[in-house]
């Protein structure tokens, strides 16, 4: 020890207080004063003193009442006091001294080196319990202020001995009513695995380690999903004399892993319908393509049945095709609505239009019913048309042949609802909730098969919510039909004006004679775009090799180019690009023809100098309409 350690020598006897102060600062220690018990409880109060050396006659206050004082007052109960009396020295004395509190009791006559080593025996006690208090104190304030609910229990009892206050939060029960039913933490556990637990509470004595994930009830009914992990504290020896727990909240983690389970299936699941949806249409194409091979009688009429499968199949593909790209593109929040003032008539209209051939196939009665007045939305008129054609083609196929589809608009305080109603197969209550979600698929009726990638309802939701709207769908119950509605801000509303109905455009715009070069690195596609062509006739030609595409151009001076963007080893933009600056070739047409279709590649086509977009495969009408400009 040294002088930093201070300690208050209390004697009123002038030789004895001399010499023990001479001896306690030729050991190193710093000593103050005091003759009286009453001075002696004042210089404590201070907080400096270590110990106290206290003689039990004093003329004020007999010493064995200062130290209980001392020992008493929460400031200074730390502090030791070593009880010293040269007339008190009997055994009684003694222990009268030490349960009035006193750390230890030494009787006159003291020698130096006995002193000393008293003091110093003391001073070790207190700074092991002073590492010991805050080492408690670490751990307390630990435990306290983690999520986790940390356990101490004693072996072989299995009593609490200390529960962080996380448990209450937790178990939805109080530390207090644990510690008087060391158990009722078992009572907690969900019933299905309580026996589990209990089993492996029980085994403690003989395998005092688990790691465990079971559920607990709270009592407001709620469960919680928890991970538990038990492991022994030994003594010296080895042996185990506590077990020791941590419990985590692990129902976050269990939610997720769930929703990842469930993705997961639902991924597999569409990836197999995918599948099939792709290669329904793939055999109807390849018979049709040998059949535009036969000969003999009848020939003709079989390859004009087989040009009608294949437009149609090619049809049900782009379709696939286009709703994949836009969901993803609704999910990356990349697509973009050009919006308008719409009259809501043109916009039905356009949508039975679409869905007529199916409607008419299932021989279904089709009704509408609209207001007097015209109602203008604003929105995207395109995307408005493919979310209502994507519910009467729902209703079309979800209803058994024969079967009823009613349209009715209805106005209701600046909004209208475009109700689709049918009465096929219907919606279960447990689906009308998740409807909605990606890939949900709804039973087909028997006389159908199953067709879709189960992503129409999610794209018309989402497409309704950009345009301030929203997707509903009630049902009475399976067999009862179902009737999905369409609700969108209304902008204003007109009377209704008599419009002459406009001439009949003839089938197909004159091709005037045009010369244009197809340019596509795919044969088959660009021979078959460039025998259609001529049959319009245009004076088609084809190459596959872009590199003497220009010496090409200049040779046949075409009106247009159809250009395929994506050919190997060559760049569509850049050769747009060099179209264009060629002082003899910048006044030809360019059209893209390509199989991307996003707005990026878009705008990529038109700053490169592509005067029209066309997304593989292209329409018939949509292809003429970028070959007159």
């Amino acid at each position: 020890m040294n002088s930093t350690t201070l300690i208050l020598n209390v004697d009123d006897n002038d030789g004895a207080r001399y010499a023990k102060t001479r001896i306690l600062q030729s050991a190193g220690f710093g000593v103050v004063e005091a003759t009286n018990g009453t001075d002696a409880l004042a210089i404590v109060r201070r907080g400096e003193v270590a110990l106290v050396l206290l003689d039990v006659k004093l003329p004020d206050i007999n010493g064995i009442e200062v130290c209980r004082r001392i020992k008493a007052d929460s400031d200074s109960a730390a502090v030791l006091v070593l009880q010293t009396s040269a007339a008190l020295t009997g055994r009684a004395d003694k222990i009268r001294g030490l349960e009035g509190g006193a750390d230890n009791y030494l009787a006159a006559p003291i020698e130096a080196d006995e002193l000393v080593a008293n003091v110093n025996a003391l001073l070790r006690m207190r700074q092991t319990q002073t590492a010991l208090r805050e080492s408690e104190e670490r751990f307390r304030q630990l435990t306290d202020n983690i999520e986790d609910v940390f356990w101490m229990f004693s072996l072989p009892a299995r009593t609490v001995e200390y529960v962080s206050p996380a448990y209450a939060a937790m178990w939805g029960r109080s530390v207090e009513a644990l510690q008087q039913q060391p158990n009722s933490w078992l009572d907690a556990v969900h019933v299905d695995d309580r026996g589990h637990v209990a089993a492996l509470w029980n085994a403690l004595a003989e395998v005092p380690h688990y790691e465990a994930e079971f559920r607990v009830v709270m009592e407001d009914g709620s469960v919680r999903w928890v991970r538990d992990r038990l492991f022994a504290v030994r003594d010296r020896r080895g042996e185990v004399y506590r077990v020791a727990r941590v419990t985590s909240d692990i129902t976050r983690r269990r939610e997720m892993e769930s929703l990842l389970r469930a993705a997961d299936a639902n991924k597999n699941e569409f990836l197999a319908t995918l599948a099939h949806e792709l290669r329904n249409p793939l055999s109807p194409i390849r018979n049709a393509a040998a059949l535009l091979g036969a000969t003999g009688q009848g020939a003709e009429e079989r390859q004009a049945r087989a040009r009608e499968v294949i437009t149609r199949q090619v049809d049900h593909l782009a379709h696939l095709v286009d709703d994949l790209l836009d969901v993803a593109r609704i999910s990356e929040g990349k697509i973009a609505l050009r919006k308008e003032e719409v009259e809501l008539g043109s916009v039905i209209a356009q949508a039975i239009e679409t869905a007529a051939p199916l409607i008419q196939a299932r021989e279904h009665t089709l009704d509408v019913a609209t207001p007097p007045q015209q109602v203008w939305v604003e929105g995207d008129p395109v995307r408005l048309a493919q979310s209502m054609g994507n519910l009467l083609h729902n209703a079309a196929k979800f209803t058994p042949k024969g079967g009823h589809i009613r349209v009715e608009v209805t106005l209701d305080e600046g909004v209208v609802r475009i109700a689709v109603q049918d009465d096929g197969i219907g919606i279960a209550e447990d689906n009308l909730s998740r409807i909605f979600g990606m890939f949900a698929q709804a039973a087909v009726p028997p006389d159908r098969a199953p067709e879709g990638l189960g992503i129409g309802l999610s794209l018309v939701s989402r497409l309704l919510e950009m345009h301030g709207g929203r997707l509903s769908a009630t049902s009475p119950g399976i067999g009862l039909g179902s009737t999905f509605t369409m609700e969108l801000p209304v902008l204003r509303t007109t009377s209704r004006q008599q419009v002459a109905p406009a001439a009949e455009a003839a089938s197909s715009p004159a091709s005037g004679g045009r010369r244009v070069l197809l340019v596509d690195d795919n044969v088959d596609a660009m021979e078959m775009m460039a025998f259609l062509l001529a049959e319009m006739g245009y004076d088609a030609y084809t190459t596959a090799d872009a590199g003497h595409l220009e010496a090409l151009a200049l040779e046949k001076q075409p009106d247009v180019i159809v250009l395929d963007i994506g050919l190997p080893g060559v760049d569509g933009y850049e050769l747009a690009r060099m179209l264009k600056a060629h002082p003899v070739l910048k006044s030809i047409r360019l059209v893209a023809h390509t199989g991307y279709g996003s707005p990026e590649d878009r705008r990529k086509a038109q700053a490169a100098g592509f005067d029209a977009h066309l997304v593989k495969p292209a329409e018939l009408d949509d292809l003429e309409k970028a070959l007159q400009g």
